[in-house]
């Protein structure tokens, strides 16, 4: 793994969510992108070579939703670059790591994603990111 990409924070409202993270950061976000797959809206914000994502559920039955439901808002992901998803998905099961995702999908930001369950990674969701090559 590179670097960490992103922290996801799971939010109720994105917009009162951006001007929180705009006071506290001190700049705008970047973008903002709908990902249909996972019923989310995501905003970005840059932090140096990271990011934070903030996430809203557009669907009472995404993750995210069910995540506020059950922990409130709050950090849901940390995200780490890789630079050959399939190979970090075969390694990490070899370590011993449950795989989300069967094969990676595409998620916001331009990026192949999968996720290792929490319950291999000491309570944290984790996040694989590689960048779509056009």
């Amino acid at each position: 793994m590179q670097k960490i990409e992103h922290i996801g924070i799971a939010v109720k409202n994105l917009q009162e969510s951006n001007s929180l993270f705009e006071k506290l950061l001190g700049r705008s976000h970047y973008k903002t992108e709908k990902v249909a797959s996972e019923h989310v809206e995501t905003s970005f914000f840059r932090t140096g070579q990271s990011k934070i994502e903030l996430l809203q559920a557009t669907h009472p039955d995404s993750a995210i939703a069910k995540y506020i439901e059950k922990y409130g808002e709050g950090v849901h992901h940390v995200a780490f670059a890789v630079t050959d998803i399939y190979a970090e998905m075969e390694r990490l099961r070899k370590e011993g790591f449950r795989i989300l995702n069967e094969t990676p999908k595409k998620g916001a930001d331009n990026k192949l994603v999968c996720f290792v369950h929490p319950k291999s990674a000491n309570g944290v969701l984790v996040e694989l990111c590689q960048e779509i090559s056009d």
